[in-house]
């Protein structure tokens, strides 16, 4: 099994070259799954019904998501509808969508941290737990695990290392140089990073964020343009055991 993993998409520029680009890796890579962090894609933050669509049309199976998920409330009906978008299985009791995704053989479960993200959300690891004792044994599980700190993101591979084939960080736009596989079969990377503006920071126009930090006022924050970083994973795994074989980057540029 050979899947991609792309980092958060941002804005219009991260989702045109994804779309543009994902035919291509899909060929190139000989893929049998591909799945992106979605919660940035539309005008930076959230993600709507029109801009999922595309995605899943260039070649997407599954479009995860995390702390914008909920940014446009016209969105919900498609999270509860549609089976191949998720949003973080941690949510409280109530909210929209669902935190668990398939595609053929392959089961994405899409969490979210807790460490200087907040305290509304549910506890992940227990989440994971009931998630994954769920789950048929004989099916690739592949999580996201939406989450600030490097600290939490490595805790929770190790808690499931062997139990799940992969588990990769999102969420801070920066991809991470730490792709390993884990003692018991889990390929793990603390971040894929993003897919959007190469010129910007983490996605946002540069004047724009470094004006929030001069003068620590309130100020919008657009999604960047220009040529556009496509950041994220591959990841092989055994057919039979369902346990990584490699994981290694997958970075590019697209103009």
């Amino acid at each position: 099994m050979r899947l991609l993993f792309l980092g958060d998409i941002v804005g219009s520029c991260g989702r045109e070259a994804v779309v543009r680009n994902v035919p291509k890796l899909r060929r190139e890579l000989d893929l049998d799954y591909v799945v992106a962090n979605g919660e940035n894609c539309t005008g930076g933050r959230g993600l709507n019904a029109r801009h999922a669509d595309e995605l899943f049309d260039c070649g997407i199976d599954i479009i995860t998501g995390g702390n914008h998920t909920f940014q446009h409330r016209e969105f919900y009906p498609y999270l509860d509808s549609t089976a191949g978008v998720t949003r973080p299985l941690n949510y409280p009791p109530g909210a929209p969508g669902h935190g668990i995704a398939e595609a053929g053989n392959l089961v994405v479960l899409n969490l979210i941290g807790r460490v200087f993200m907040g305290s509304d959300y549910d506890d992940p690891f227990r989440a994971a737990d009931e998630a994954i004792a769920s789950i048929n044994p004989n099916r690739f599980i592949f999580v996201d695990l939406h989450a600030e700190a490097t600290s939490e993101k490595q805790a929770m591979a190790w808690y499931l290392d062997g139990r799940v084939t992969a588990l990769v960080g999102t969420h801070t736009h920066v991809p991470t140089a730490d792709a390993r596989l884990l003692p018991h079969g889990t390929a793990f990377c603390s971040d894929a990073g993003m897919c959007g503006a190469r010129d910007s920071v983490i996605g946002d126009e540069v004047q724009a964020v470094i004006s929030r930090f001069l003068t620590q006022m309130p100020t919008r924050l657009p999604a960047a343009e220009g040529p556009a970083v496509l950041n994220g994973v591959l990841i092989e795994a055994d057919d039979t055991t369902k346990r990584a074989i490699s994981i290694t980057r997958c970075d590019r540029v697209s103009c």
